[in-house]
């Protein structure tokens, strides 16, 4: 009665790095109370909704049918609430479980055979995590105020759902968090050329950032994505390509172990990520299973991408106690051990609370400019957390920027609101200089030119401000005024010039024959 695991078992090996399950035999000894995730001070809502793209189409793969309609966009969202009614129950596992089977294309099957049927194997364990408590309530009251928005870029072929724990705490902490599942280009299922599916699933990606534009409580200035494992490939393309995404969180992300098919998408450019990264990976892979499996044991040290950056503050993580599946709620919760390299629950489950205690302090002082999330990042970790984790921080190399970069930005502006320019300039780049021969020189030669004058009046006016103590700019600014014929202007310039320096002969003449 099962269908055929065929595709299931694509998502176990996919790049080398899932566990294969079938080495495995312990079972997961855990509960959502075990993880103890601390929730901030709001409840958590939860919503779960179908949209549609009809800019693509999508065939269903289970219905052997040639009916092709909008690819449907399934959305789960999770959203601080300020307001619980009591006549409101916090949702069970089962209820995310019954999410997946739909996204699975099995919105009809028993719940008592959704362990059957998928990738989690149906043990006592697992049955009481199907009727384990939340912290989210489904469609609870909206409030007024608005959270900054976080994307979450599922893993291979996975649930919207996969790491609902994460989601719930974030948004107890204060974010909107929305997630779709990662499904292939045509049908649910991936193909052959994952290049295709990364761009597939960087494009649904993109149209969850519209719809967090929709959501009543998103502040849509304030957005970061967050992918797991294949996710990541897709949440960078989408950053690249994005001005809106202010922050990225990869856990476990592809890109360090497929850097060359992130290579492959025309939209990727290592120097356009311009924002603050954090990469949380995998412990170690044990020399057994490096060799059992046949996985490059470069795989352990080599993160090209990382290495690469220099326009952003980057942050790399190690957990010494998690491989790859548990970077997931449903990894934690319901997979199988490997006895080979995994280690125990506790370790797990105390390394994915800090993994996701990292996550939140990262979204806080990336979006909220919190203190505490920057000391948090800045200070590493606790002592007693070294044996679960290791760290490492790359600083953003400021870009070198001249005059001339400044002057090919004013001139598209046509040398106006010059002063708001040179203060963006300066929040990217605190340490850039205008000397003040620059300005003058450059004002001189845009005054004379018949074709714009006033141009160059614009850069006077902005340089005696930025060097209201200049004579010599005053006197540019007076031969400006005086080649435009605005006489009273010339005046004023040339007096202002002598106030600064009484011996200025050329104002001095200026003057007399102004007064004449």
């Amino acid at each position: 009665m099962k269908k055929n695991f065929s595709r299931y078992k694509m998502r176990q090996t996919f790049l080398l790095i899932f566990l294969l399950f079938q080495f495995t035999s312990l079972v997961a000894q855990t509960s959502l109370q075990e993880i103890g995730l601390e929730n901030g001070p709001f409840g958590v809502g939860f919503r779960h909704e179908i949209k549609w793209d009809s800019s693509r189409t999508y065939s269903r793969v289970f219905d052997y049918s040639n009916k092709i309609t909008p690819r449907p966009i399934p959305i789960s969202i999770w959203y601080p609430t300020e307001q619980l009614s009591t006549d409101l129950e916090p949702m069970q596992v089962l209820d995310y479980m019954r999410i997946l089977k739909e996204e699975e294309e099995w919105e009809h099957l028993p719940d008592e055979q959704i362990l059957n049927w998928f990738y989690y194997p149906n043990t006592p364990s697992n049955q009481n995590h199907l009727n384990e408590k939340t912290t989210a309530y489904a469609h609870a009251e909206l409030g007024n105020q608005k959270f900054p928005v976080i994307v979450y870029a599922s893993s291979f072929q996975a649930s919207s759902i996969e790491n609902f724990a994460l989601c719930e705490f974030l948004a107890s902490h204060g974010f909107v968090v929305l997630s779709s599942p990662s499904r292939g280009t045509e049908t649910r299922w991936f193909s052959n050329k994952l290049s295709k599916e990364m761009e597939t699933q960087a494009r649904d990606v993109e149209f969850l950032l519209k719809e967090a534009g929709q959501f009543p409580l998103s502040e849509t200035d304030k957005i970061a994505l967050m992918g797991f494992s294949f996710g990541g490939l897709g949440a960078i393309i989408t950053q690249n390509r994005n001005d809106l995404v202010k922050a990225l969180v990869s856990l476990d992300g592809t890109e360090r172990y497929q850097y060359d098919l992130l290579s492959q998408s025309p939209f990727f450019d290592p120097r356009n990520l311009d924002v603050p990264y954090i990469h949380m990976a995998q412990k170690d892979i044990p020399e057994n299973v490096l060799q059992e499996d046949k996985i490059d044991a470069v795989l352990n040290t080599k993160f090209q991408l990382f290495d690469s950056l220099s326009h952003s503050p980057a942050y790399k993580l190690k957990f010494h106690k998690l491989t790859h599946s548990y970077f997931s709620t449903l990894g934690v919760l319901f997979a199988d051990r490997d006895p080979r390299q995994d280690k125990t629950d506790y370790e797990i489950m105390e390394s994915y609370k800090l993994m996701s205690n990292y996550v939140l302090n990262f979204f806080n002082a990336t979006l909220k400019d919190d203190p505490q999330g920057a000391n948090f990042l800045e200070n590493n970790y606790a002592a007693s957390a070294k044996e679960l984790i290791s760290q490492e921080v790359k600083r953003a190399e400021e870009e070198s920027f001249t005059f001339q970069d400044f002057n090919d930005l004013a001139s598209r502006q046509d040398y106006e609101n010059l002063e708001t320019l040179y203060d963006s300039v300066l929040k990217k780049h605190p340490s850039f200089e205008i000397p003040e021969g620059n300005l003058n020189t450059l004002g001189l030669q845009l005054v004379f030119n018949p074709n714009n004058p006033s141009q160059g009046i614009r850069v006077f006016l902005f340089a005696v401000r930025l060097y209201p103590n200049s004579a010599n700019l005053y006197d540019s600014l007076g031969e400006g005024y005086l080649y435009l014929g605005e006489k009273e202007n010339a005046v004023a310039s040339f007096e202002k010039s002598l106030q600064l320096y009484p011996q200025n002969e050329n104002a001095i003449k200026r003057l007399e024959q102004l007064r004449k």
